[in-house]
């Protein structure tokens, strides 16, 4: 893979760096990131100075969808400094109005050129939808992610509640794709940038067991 991480050196981007990455650069440097993350040679960064070079102004080049989850810092797993990627973390990693408008500032006025919707093993808001779950507002939450659930065709009798993990990661995937296919229907200005190749919107799974993740 060809480095994109400008000569593998821990850097705050700016916009003049922003600039000159592509979306294709851009899911590159997540990938060589995570890479780092899973060999443990993560790249030495200054974070004070980053909050001081960041103070009057952010370029990040992505954008990550994520779960709320503990074990999954993002910008750790993605070997990744202060100002690099903007984040949405909400249970389960779908998308509602809110969201998709956070991630319009982020790609049209902030100049970021990925969106990575990452969804993960093991997700307990995942689990929760499978079993049905009710509590709260958790139960509205979880309605969310029901389409990928119903989604997923197994064989007669087989278990579909949370007791069954290849079930479970099965359905976080195709929550993943269906999360990416609501971005482009219900964001005319993302789906634009999408066409017209400003912008790329990708998937991933991250692994709680191993750390890797995966691009899918």
């Amino acid at each position: 893979m060809e480095n994109t991480t400008f000569d593998n050196q821990a850097m705050t981007q700016t916009a003049e760096s922003q600039a000159k990455i592509t979306p294709s650069m851009a899911v590159d440097m997540l990938k060589e990131g995570n890479a780092r993350f899973m060999n443990g040679n993560m790249l030495k960064r200054d974070l004070h100075s980053q909050i001081g070079q960041t103070a009057t102004g952010q370029f990040p080049f992505a954008s990550v969808v994520s779960c709320i989850d503990s074990r999954i810092p993002t910008e750790v797993i993605f070997d990744q400094g202060i100002g690099d990627i903007f984040n949405a973390r909400i249970a389960g990693n779908f998308v509602n109005d809110d969201i998709l408008g956070s991630l319009e500032f982020a790609c049209k006025l902030a100049k970021s050129k990925v969106i990575v919707v990452m969804g993960h093993t093991s997700c307990g808001a995942v689990k929760g939808a499978c079993d049905h779950a009710e509590l709260g507002k958790l139960t509205q939450m979880l309605d969310k992610i029901m389409p990928a659930v119903n989604a997923i065709e197994t064989p007669e009798g087989e278990d579909r509640s949370s007791k069954n993990l290849d079930f479970v990661n099965s359905v976080a995937e195709k929550n993943v794709e269906l999360t990416i296919d609501n971005i482009k229907a219900d964001s005319e200005v993302l789906n634009a940038m999408y066409e017209n190749g400003e912008i790329d919107i990708v998937g991933a799974m991250y692994d709680v067991k191993t750390g890797r993740v995966k691009f899918l």
